[in-house]
């Protein structure tokens, strides 16, 4: 979820901004208390998951809170009810990325066992070839026979 439909760098920014903490300070988890409810929709996020949606794929979103801070659980929760209404009743939170089933994830990061994913892992703005929501959309189209997503 976070770095991937939700702009979560961008809140980070906005956040050292309204606490006047200097922008190439690195925030570690402790220190870092974002709203999740307040993060932005990441670029091409909402009209790919729509494309992904009505080409027939089955989406969920599977997201890691952070365990300290339960209120963020809710957060999240109402982030993809304002964002993505239809996928409210298909969230995961996890730690273990690995342990899930299916043909693709996308995540940002590689710390919860996206690298041992059964299916294909696309590390989301990493990966030269899916750097954004476009060339993701690219790649999963040559996966998936050319079909048109």
């Amino acid at each position: 979820m976070d770095g991937v439909i939700a702009d979560f760098q961008h809140a980070v920014e906005e956040y050292k901004k309204d606490n006047e903490i200097p922008t190439d300070k690195k925030l570690h988890r402790p220190e870092l208390k974002i709203d999740f409810s307040k993060i932005p929709v990441m670029p091409g996020a909402r009209e790919a998951l729509h494309k992904l949606n009505a080409a027939g794929h089955d989406i969920f979103i599977a997201t890691t809170p952070p365990w300290d801070r339960p209120e963020a659980w809710g957060h999240k929760r109402n982030w993809i009810e304002e964002h993505f209404p239809w996928l409210k009743r298909k969230m995961f939170l996890t730690h273990r990325k690995d342990l899930l089933d299916g043909d693709i994830l996308i995540d940002d990061t590689r710390f919860r066992g996206q690298p041992d994913f059964k299916g294909t892992w696309i590390w989301f703005g990493v990966d030269s070839r899916c750097k954004n929501w476009e060339q993701v959309l690219e790649f999963i189209n040559k996966k998936f026979d050319n079909e048109e997503v």
